[in-house]
């Protein structure tokens, strides 16, 4: 497999916690002896080569991570992680600055009611990806989303312009669940703001309580290290996203590849 493979991982930004991860696992399943490499990349070119790989039916396998909207709109599976290098799994959290619950507690009610699922978070996804703007995205959620929208307003308090800031890092992901939190919050009468961080700088703003929440805190793998960094000087509001994960990935159409002990073969 490592020759149709030229012994490369795709992976995306070499920072990310699930390149660490990837490459413990070159070394844990004997890989880089066998001389495989793992190839850093954005997001963004990881997913163009995916996409141009599946389209001549070539193989290939990624650094991937759920949620995704590649696995919506591309028919790919899991390798199985027999050491457990990168995790059984890891959630999505809501964190948010130390003292906004007592500053704007309608707003904190809200961040603590909302949650959702992978699948609840597809439609939007894919609508970003294709073009459209964040918060148009977020707003047809919301629309066709009634029960879901009356659960998460339920017992939050009509407010009054106060406002709130929220952050993210620069994945298609992250957009859809901040604005439609955003969109949220808004409807109930709060002033809520955005602004794109990189993942550092965000946990940084958090903590120095420049800015209020975020709800793509990936925990408690890819954002350990400021999770413990921070430990503290943030509130751990709620789990709002279960059964996220990180690993490697692979098309269905590579059959003989079911886990990553295959690619030594």
């Amino acid at each position: 497999m490592g020759p149709q493979l030229n012994y490369t991982v795709t992976g995306i930004d070499a920072s990310s916690g699930e390149m660490g991860k990837a490459k413990k696992m070159l070394t844990a399943y004997g890989l880089k002896e066998k001389n495989w490499q793992l190839m850093p990349s954005s997001t963004a070119a990881m997913v163009s080569t995916l996409g141009k790989a599946i389209k001549n039916k070539e193989p290939i396998v990624v650094t991937a991570f759920q949620p995704h909207w590649m696995f919506a709109k591309y028919d790919m599976k899991w390798l199985k992680d027999p050491k457990n290098i990168f995790g059984k799994t890891q959630h999505f959290s809501t964190v948010a600055r130390n003292g906004l619950q007592e500053d704007n507690p309608g707003a904190y009610k809200l961040l603590q009611n909302f949650h959702w699922t992978i699948s609840d978070s597809y439609s939007t996804m894919l609508k970003i990806n294709g073009g459209m703007k964040s918060n148009k995205a977020a707003k047809q959620y919301i629309k066709s989303h009634p029960k879901k929208v009356n659960e998460i307003l339920q017992d939050v308090p009509v407010g009054h312009g106060q406002k709130i800031k929220l952050v993210y890092t620069p994945y298609d992901y992250e957009r859809a669940v901040t604005y439609v939190v955003k969109n949220l919050l808004v409807q109930k009468g709060y002033q809520a703001t955005t602004q794109q961080l990189d993942v550092s700088i965000m946990w940084q703003a958090l903590a120095s309580k420049k800015v209020d929440a975020t709800m793509v805190a990936q925990l408690p793998v890819s954002h350990a290290a400021y999770a413990k960094k921070y430990r503290g000087q943030v509130d751990e509001v709620r789990i709002n996203l279960p059964h996220a994960r990180i690993g490697l990935a692979v098309p269905t159409y590579m059959k003989d590849v079911n886990s990553i002990e295959d690619l030594k073969k």
